[in-house]
C-alpha cells in the first residue's frame, strides 16, 4: 500500500530515472515549493526579504522549525509524496547554529533522501538544504528563485495530485513536526 504513489508514478526500479523519457516542459507550470527554515537564521532571512520588499516566488510555503536539526528524513519524504515539486531545508550558517550541530545533521538527511528519490527513479534535484545568516534577506531570495527555476525545469513531481499540492503536503509536513514536538 504505501509503494502506490510510487508506482502510480512509474517509479517501481531503482534505474527508472535513467530510463525515462523525459517530460515536455510545461509553459503554465508554478512549481510548489517547501521550505523547512530554522527559526533562527532562514526564517528571519525570509522575514528581512520581505522587509527589504525582494521579489521571490509566492509558491514558496515556509515551515518554521526550531533548528534544522529537527527535520526528519520522513518530512522531507511526505512533503515530496504530498505532491511538492520541491522541498528544501534553509538552516543556520555552517559552525554557526545555535544548537551546535543540527544544521550539518540536517544536510546529512537532506542527503540520504536524495539518495532514496534517486533510487526509486525521482530526480534528486528536487530535495536540497541551503545554508544562511538571518542577514542574508537577498541570499534568501536569491535561493528561493534559483531552486524554483531548477524546479520549473525538471517539470511537475510525478506523484502531485492536482493544484494545491504544496497546501497539502505543507499541512501534512506541518502536522509531521508538531507531532515530532509533543512529548512521548
Amino acid at each position: 500500500m504505501a509503494d502506490e504513489p510510487l508506482a502510480a508514478a512509474g517509479a517501481t526500479q531503482p534505474d527508472a530515472a535513467a530510463t525515462a523519457a523525459p517530460r515536455p516542459a510545461d509553459p503554465g507550470f508554478e512549481p510548489e515549493i517547501i521550505v523547512f527554515a530554522c527559526h533562527y537564521c532562514a526564517y528571519a532571512a525570509a522575514d528581512l526579504a520581505g522587509s527589504m520588499r525582494l521579489e521571490y516566488p509566492p509558491t514558496i510555503r515556509m515551515i518554521k522549525l526550531p533548528c534544522t536539526g529537527k527535520l526528519e528524513v520522513i518530512h522531507l519524504l511526505r512533503a515530496i509524496e504530498a505532491g511538492a515539486d520541491g522541498v528544501y531545508a534553509a538552516g543556520c550558517l555552517e559552525g554557526e547554529c545555535h544548537y551546535l550541530k543540527g544544521n550539518l545533521w540536517a544536510r546529512k538527511r537532506v542527503e540520504h533522501v536524495k539518495g532514496l528519490l534517486a533510487e526509486v527513479g525521482l530526480e534528486p534535484e528536487r530535495v536540497e538544504m541551503y545554508n544562511m545568516s538571518s542577514a542574508m534577506g537577498t541570499e534568501f531570495a536569491r535561493v528561493a528563485t534559483e531552486f524554483t527555476e531548477r524546479i520549473r525545469a525538471l517539470g511537475p513531481n510525478p506523484l502531485r495530485r492536482g493544484a494545491g499540492a504544496a497546501h497539502a503536503a505543507a499541512r501534512a509536513a506541518a502536522a509531521d513536526v508538531a507531532l515530532a514536538d509533543e512529548p512521548p
